[in-house]
């Protein structure tokens, strides 16, 4: 992703989701990240959460099982304070889901 990227905070969860989209989750987190370094200071865990989410699935894919679950369970304590949507973003939704994976790889 070029450094001068510069999307809002909508451009940059739709850009996020076609790369998920298209299997490319490292894209993903480079877009997230972007966003993340240059939004304001009290967006910033947000951003870094979703990062992380990325980066987590990112693991999954090369088999880093034990990486994965650092980064998931690092990224929900994170998005956990957020108990409402965010940008049109179930927050509280997405924390549900990657928890539940997580049981799930555990059992």
């Amino acid at each position: 992703m070029p450094d001068e990227l510069e999307l809002g905070p909508e451009e940059t969860i739709s850009e996020a989701q076609n790369l998920l989209d298209a299997d490319r989750p490292f894209h993903a987190h480079e877009v997230l990240e972007a966003y993340w370094k240059a939004c304001p200071e009290e967006e910033r865990p947000l951003w870094r959460g979703l990062a992380q989410l990325a980066v987590g699935i990112t693991h999954v894919r090369r088999g880093n099982e034990k990486g994965s679950q650092a980064l998931f369970s690092r990224a929900c304590a994170v998005l956990e304070a957020y108990q409402g949507p965010r940008h049109g973003l179930d927050v509280p939704g997405i924390v549900r889901g990657v928890r539940e994976r997580q049981e799930l790889r555990l059992r």
